[in-house]
């Protein structure tokens, strides 16, 4: 956790504990590992069923059109060192050498899901149809009347809510600039206000391990097994009930972003939206206009 935390190099680890480089580097691959093994058993839904709704989404801004809504999906990039023959595939649209993680979470802001590995430079879909095909049987799926809200980056599909493209959509846009205007914009406003527990998920994440700002040189492997593991702290700390300043922030104010985090989505899908999900939608921002 110190190593993470600060971070600090394997020099750095030799010369707090006064232990030799190849003690350091054993000793925290040994912790890694049963982080790892934790990861298995935290990341995941409480409540696999997903019976129950979430206060969050009892507020008279969205119930009852937002009852079914089980968490949060989207990609985050984690900076990594890689082999100069696979550095173009890492390099991410803002330029840095990255990796793109996949992750779902719910409104608790504990993380129920992550794909770590892909290169920067990947769309987030292929991410996303990765993990329903390979990891298919590990994916907290929804149920039929339930549903994730993803961005702009996905396609609007049964059991997964996308905002109307091409209309104003994150919340800090809002914030920024004027309010939302007609039904459109105010469901893509609420949308936006719901799906940002992600982006503090994210922010929380990093602010806690300040190792995900920047991997050391590991082995690309090691770097991914790191990004689980802080992941699985997250989880940890937040299933404890430990204090801690960011997540008390987020509880006390559910508009607070710890760091503003690098957004993977801008770049839209060429995969087709399901007509039944786009009647959906319509049905959501009727409701929650009506709710005005």
């Amino acid at each position: 956790m110190w190593t993470v935390g600060a971070p600090q190099s394997v020099r750095q680890q030799r010369n707090r504990f006064i232990r030799s480089l190849e003690t350091c580097n054993r000793k925290f691959e040994k912790v890694l590992a049963c982080l790892i093994k934790l990861a298995q058993d935290i990341i995941r839904p409480q409540d696999p069923q997903f019976t129950n709704v979430h206060p969050r989404l009892k507020n008279r801004k969205y119930t009852p059109f937002m009852d079914n809504c089980i968490g949060a999906i989207d990609g985050t990039h984690i900076e990594v060192v890689v082999p100069n023959d696979t550095a173009v595939q890492h390099r991410n649209r803002h330029k840095e050498i990255s990796q793109n993680v996949m992750c779902v979470c719910d409104f608790d802001m504990r993380y129920t899901f992550v794909l770590a590995g892909w290169p920067g430079s990947v769309h987030d879909m292929r991410v996303f149809n990765d993990a329903m095909t390979r990891l298919g049987h590990k994916f907290p799926h929804p149920p039929p009347d339930k549903f994730y809200l993803v961005d702009s980056g996905y396609p609007n599909r049964p059991g997964y809510l996308a905002p109307y493209k091409g209309h104003t959509y994150h919340f800090q846009e809002y914030r920024d600039g004027i309010m939302p205007r007609g039904k459109t914009e105010h469901f893509n406003f609420c949308h936006s206000s719901l799906r940002n527990v992600i982006e503090r998920s994210f922010g929380v994440l990093k602010n806690k391990w300040k190792i995900l700002f920047h991997l050391p040189s590991y082995p690309q492997r090691k770097q991914s097994k790191i990004i689980v593991a802080c992941m699985a702290l997250h989880n940890f700390i937040r299933e404890s009930k430990i204090s801690d300043i960011d997540f008390d922030k987020c509880d006390h104010d559910e508009n607070y972003v710890p760091l503003a985090v690098p957004r993977s989505q801008g770049i839209g899908t060429n995969e087709s939206d399901s007509a039944v999900m786009n009647q959906f939608r319509d049905w959501v921002a009727d409701g929650v206009w009506s709710l005005k």
